[in-house]
């Protein structure tokens, strides 16, 4: 009698094992064991030089996905400058449906688009996450003759072309769309706003040290290290609420009666035709990297907002963004699409 009841016993468990399987194929964690991960080298495109903050986000994003061994493939930056991140996109935009490539993308990605840089936007690529926001600061030499932003924002509301502000890698980016959006709450012509590109953010800064400018819009993380080194006053903060530490004394555009606050957010974009599968596994392992303590501490530092966005909220964020700034870039005169 034992003998026949084992014997039933494993006739019974190998009928059900494909109905196990589904089951377990069903459940998310199992789920996410068993589909799509990275089976070479991933490659993180920066598009911009070494040393600034797109830069620094994804050296940072490389080291959390592997010291937490998110992949177990090896990951790896690689620098494509020019063009406000078009280059990179390029090169992304090689490689359709391969998860193995992303890039650490900003407002350029739809605003190269508007402005007729680029054919491409972000409808040709596979949105996977917005990973942080920071926001932008108006800032002058310590020795400026502006005293603080109310007065900056009178000498443009009497002519508005009357001081150059430098911005950083191309016209039309989040830096400069930041400044302008402030500027054109106050009632100024944005249009004859006297916006003066430099190849980074970081060169807007020593031009405005330097006295070569009147003033910079820059963001956060480019701009706190001059504060700090007592070169640079911060005349205005773009964001919803006032800043900590550095910025605890310096007024937001909505505190000064400007209705303005502009993200400046970095996100990672892929190439077109990422699969299902593949966009699964990156929602979850970035999901993770955002709550490692490398990342929050260093979102800390350089007083960035953990504002962590999956990819399909990325994309209902970048639709949006696309539909305002498109509206903004008319009013500049910069608009070609």
């Amino acid at each position: 009698m034992l003998r026949k009841a084992t014997t039933s016993w494993w006739e019974w468990l190998r009928g059900a094992l494909p109905l196990i399987a589904g089951v377990l194929a069903a459940c998310p964690m199992f789920g996410y064991a068993q589909g799509w991960k990275p089976e070479k080298p991933v490659e993180i495109i920066i598009g911009t030089s070494p040393g600034g903050p797109q830069d620094r986000q994804g050296r940072l994003l490389q080291r959390v996905l592997q010291a937490r061994k998110l992949v177990e493939q090896p990951v790896t930056v690689v620098n494509k400058p020019g063009g406000g991140g078009a280059v990179g996109l390029v090169y992304i935009a090689q490689h359709p449906g391969d998860g193995h490539f992303m890039q650490i993308v900003a407002q350029s990605l739809l605003s190269n688009h508007i402005t007729g840089r680029s054919k491409m936007t972000y409808t040709d690529f596979t949105p996977l996450a917005i990973l942080a926001v920071e926001y932008v600061t108006l800032v002058v030499r310590v020795d400026s003759p502006v005293k603080d932003a109310r007065e900056f924002v009178d000498r443009l509301r009497k002519d508005p072309s009357a001081l150059t502000v430098a911005i950083g890698t191309v016209a039309g980016n989040a830096t400069h769309s930041s400044f302008a959006h402030a500027m054109r709450a106050a009632g100024i012509d944005v249009k004859r706003l006297r916006a003066v590109v430099f190849n980074s953010g970081s060169e807007g800064m020593v031009a405005a040290i330097g006295g070569h400018v009147d003033a910079a819009a820059g963001s956060v993380s480019t701009v706190l290290p001059q504060v700090r080194a007592g070169k640079l006053r911060v005349l205005a903060f773009g964001a919803p609420a006032r800043g900590a530490g550095d910025l605890a004394s310096v007024p937001t555009w909505r505190e000064l009666g400007l209705d303005s606050a502009v993200d400046l957010w970095r996100g990672l974009a892929g190439p077109a035709g990422m699969t299902p599968a593949q966009v699964a596994f990156w929602d979850a392992a970035l999901a993770r990297v955002v709550k490692d303590a490398d990342w929050v501490e260093y979102l800390d530092r350089y007083m960035m907002v953990n504002s962590y966005r999956n990819s399909v909220d990325t994309l209902k964020h970048w639709q949006a963004e696309y539909k305002d700034v498109k509206s903004l870039f008319v009013e500049m005169g910069l608009a070609k699409q």
